[in-house]
């Protein structure tokens, strides 16, 4: 009842909409009234239509191209990562991706500007990025650098508070 009040007012004197007066209220919790949230909870879900992960390869020309695969040829200079189609106009994402290592690399390092974060043994990375999403996609690329662990490795994607995305894949030793 107290939701519905609340909503109803705020909606009342047109601060916002009534759809938004539902989910701001939804964000208060106790007697004291207090913000349980400092964002607004989102009454649409994530939807994903599809997730790849892969590597990319660079033609003559210039053209990119992506290749699904599990298998990253430990090439310096290779291009892995994932992309993922989601369903419906989402304008703005706020993603996290947990990209976990079979033990440390020689380095770290990322070129964009984000939320960068190692664990204490160096084998985990966080990234946490807001991207445009257009035409329902989203993707995020590593390259391989000298110090690349061969091995076993995950990568998880979160959106919305929760996981959108897992892949397993192996870095693998590249034939000569």
């Amino acid at each position: 009842m107290k939701i519905w009040a609340i909503s109803l007012w705020i909606a009342f004197f047109g601060i916002i909409s009534p759809l938004k007066a539902t989910e701001v209220a939804y964000a208060y919790e106790g007697k004291d009234n207090t913000i349980k949230s400092k964002t607004i909870i989102s009454s649409k879900a994530i939807v994903v239509k599809k997730a790849e992960f892969g590597v990319l390869r660079t033609d003559k020309d210039g053209k990119v191209t992506f290749i699904p695969t599990t298998k990253v040829p430990l090439q310096e200079g290779k291009a892995y990562g994932w992309r993922i189609q989601l369903q419906g106009n989402i304008g703005e994402l706020t993603w996290e991706e947990v990209l976990t290592l079979p033990k440390p690399p020689l380095t770290w390092g990322t070129d964009k500007f984000e939320d960068f974060f190692l664990s204490p043994d160096g084998t985990k990375s966080v990234v946490k990025r807001t991207d445009l999403v257009q035409k329902g996609m989203v993707s995020n690329f590593w390259t391989i650098s000298t110090g690349d662990p061969p091995g076993k490795y995950m990568l998880e994607v979160y959106a919305d508070k929760r996981r959108i995305a897992t892949f397993k894949f192996e870095v693998v030793q590249s034939e000569p």
